[in-house]
């Protein structure tokens, strides 16, 4: 199976390479030599929606944006993500929580697919499949979602499928896009209630000779009288188009328009096989934009053990014809929409000092949903696992992070163990770095077939460290969470990274906490502890600048006379309530770098040029390549989980910057 996957996407990347005639023009990328984009964040890079996020489906409310997609396996089930920017994205919400999905076939592979929001007739509905078609109706986003109601079918519709999408005409009917096995395409109103009805529209000719391999997951939009119906090929890659005048039956009257995506011009591109779009949406400057997803490309470095990815993009229009835009790893210009304070999506940091779990949270199983509690000691997390492992992850975001924890453990005997868990899809290919009993009390960090512990000299209560700067983990712990003791080695990750068998159960990679033998307690689950040195190469968007490796250190440095800037998302400084991290006393930031020439840079917090100026610090001239030196300056005091902005001073190649790290001083510093 991993062949044949290796095989077809170096045919689909041969493919889209090579030119295409009377294209249209090559649309928005950003202009290198405009200096506005070297001062304001009005680019992004893809996937905008980082980690597993397959089938995505998209609705525009207002000034409002909705995601959802398949969870699969993953609950409390359909988790809603918002926008106001279409690129920064939050969740708010998970529909169908376990002790209401008894009937979903809940292991890796199943679980919920689909997740089609959409909003008719007054309401939100989500429609989705789990052994049949489902929907839940809410008056908002957030919830609360109504109880899953079964879709009714009939002889004439025939069965229901899987993958099926919303579409809303422009006089408010909405439709149902079915889709069933690799030959039924229909289409077929819904009423009042939410249940099919009216006659059902055949579509099954669209794919009779298996021209789109399954022509699955089809979504449907209206422009100018046509009806463009968007049918995908298959897990590997794939889009095509159609259009007709009038929702009818009748072949005659559609068109074929080919392929979506125009071809793949960028050699660097990582995502270079998106299908699976979003129905495409009009914003009110008239352009448009669709979600679509993709596995990260094995010739630009194999992560697809992540998932799919979503990407954002947009969509130009050569007279009635739409093209998507080719995927590209470069800057695209942004959306023309407010931001609105929501971070870049990133593994979230959590306190537990919340009555209620935060939706970003999943679990592997229904059962696991059901073993954890908030409540049962003040501001922790206790997980209580009986025969099987206890465990609460989130979606793996990115490719360079530290996750810390503190966990408090009494590993007295038998097999105890708690702390910090990472799994792929199928379970397994797993890494833990865990406080536990193995013939003693000990530390022990696991990365699939390799293990290394150590003796726990720092008692039932232990910060745990695991730190990833690209397919390398390296486990840490301490007794006070300041200094930290290394188990060895860095390992590499590459086993749960790469392709994975069987299309890696359909998801990607989660990180989180787990709990084994006996009850454990965790303080906080800490995701990019800004305390820790930050790889500048591990940034999450970016303009002007690109990374350079020099033997196994990696910089980032910039490549425009005007400067330019790189992100760090969702990097986290503590919590006021958190005296254990020192988080009240004076902060200050440290840059590690090198310079031929010296300059400024700039740091700033949640957004540049809109946001915070945190400190402008001076790097002098650093003599030779290689010789880095830590250029600091006092910042004033925060907390919480920012995005951070790095700005190069406007001269090309001006400054290497290798890390980027936060520290409190001692009053008398």
């Amino acid at each position: 199976m991993r062949i044949l996957l290796l095989l077809w996407l170096s045919v689909c990347s041969f493919l889209m390479i090579r030119p295409a005639p009377s294209m249209p023009p090559s649309g928005p990328s950003a202009d290198p030599d405009s200096s506005a984009f070297f001062q304001r964040v009005g680019t992004f890079v893809n996937p905008v929606l980082p980690g597993d996020h397959p089938d995505p489906t998209l609705l525009m409310v207002g000034n409002d944006f909705y995601h959802c997609g398949s969870s699969f396996h993953f609950t409390p089930y359909l988790p809603i993500y918002h926008s106001r920017d279409l690129v920064h994205w939050e969740v708010i919400a998970r529909v169908v929580p376990p002790s209401s999905a008894g009937w979903v076939t809940d292991r890796p592979s199943a679980g919920i697919w689909q997740g089609a929001i959409t909003r008719f007739y007054g309401s939100y509905w989500i429609y989705f499949s789990a052994n049949g078609q489902w929907f839940c109706k809410a008056d908002s986003p957030k919830g609360p979602w109504s109880a899953p109601v079964q879709l009714k079918t009939n002889s004439a519709t025939g069965p229901l499928g899987y993958d099926n999408s919303i579409f809303v005409d422009d006089d408010g009917k909405p439709y149902m896009v079915i889709k069933n096995g690799q030959h039924i395409n229909r289409i077929q109103a819904l009423g009042h209630d939410g249940q099919l009805t009216d006659t059902v529209i055949k579509l099954d000719w669209i794919n009779a000779n298996l021209q789109y391999s399954w022509a699955e997951g089809p979504v449907m939009c209206k422009r100018n009288g046509f009806y463009y119906y968007f049918p995908a090929g298959d897990v590997s890659g794939g889009q095509y188009v159609l259009r007709a005048s009038a929702l009818t039956s009748d072949s005659t009257k559609w068109e074929r328009l080919g392929n979506f995506f125009k071809p793949v011009t960028d050699p660097a591109a990582r995502f270079r096989n998106p299908n699976h779009i979003s129905a495409p949406i009009r914003l009110p400057d008239g352009s448009w934009w669709t979600l679509g997803q993709s596995y990260e490309h094995p010739s630009q470095d194999d992560w697809s053990g992540m998932g799919r990815q979503t990407s954002l993009f947009r969509v130009v229009w050569d007279g009635d014809r739409p093209w998507g835009m080719a995927p590209s790893s470069q800057p695209q210009i942004a959306p023309d929409l407010p931001r609105s304070g929501i971070p870049w999506r990133s593994v979230r940091s959590d306190y537990f000092d919340k009555d209620t779990l935060n939706p970003c949270w999943h679990f592997l199983n229904r059962h696991a949903a059901a073993h954890y509690s908030l409540n049962a000691r003040k501001g922790w997390l206790r997980l209580s696992p009986d025969s099987l492992r206890a465990h609460l992850l989130q979606k793996e975001t990115d490719h360079d992070y530290s996750a810390v924890t503190r966990v408090d453990l009494d590993a007295e005997a038998g097999s105890a163990r708690a702390g910090l868990y990472l799994t792929n899809g199928n379970q397994k290919k797993i890494a833990r770095l865990y406080t536990g009993y193995e013939g003693g009390k000990r530390i022990v960090f696991q990365c699939d077939s390799v293990i290394r512990s150590m003796p726990n000299q720092a008692g039932n209560t232990v910060w745990l460290r695991l730190d990833r700067q690209g397919h390398l983990l390296t486990g840490y712990f301490s007794s006070d969470g300041k200094t930290w003791t290394a188990i060895g080695d860095p390992v590499s990750a590459m086993a749960l990274d790469s392709t994975q068998p069987n299309w890696n159960s359909w998801v990607g990679t989660s990180l989180g906490l787990f709990a084994e033998g006996k009850p454990a307690d965790f303080d906080e689950f800490i995701y990019k502890d800004g305390f820790i040195p930050l790889s500048a190469a591990g940034y999450n968007n970016y303009f002007g600048v690109e990374r350079v490796d020099r033997g196994t250190q990696a910089f980032v440095t910039n490549t425009s006379s005007h400067g330019g800037w790189f992100m760090l998302s969702g990097v986290d400084l503590g919590s006021s309530s958190d005296p254990g991290r020192s988080a009240k006393r004076p902060l200050e930031v440290k840059i590690r770098a090198e310079s031929a020439v010296g300059g400024n840079v700039e740091v700033w917090l949640d957004d540049l040029g809109k946001g915070t100026l945190l400190a402008t610090i001076p790097i002098r001239r650093t003599g030779a390549p290689g010789h880095v030196m830590e250029f600091r300056r006092s910042i004033a005091n925060f907390t919480g989980q920012h995005d951070f902005f790095i700005k190069y001073p406007p001269a090309k190649n001006a400054v290497y910057i290798r890390s980027v790290c936060f520290a409190t001083r001692s009053p008398n510093d």
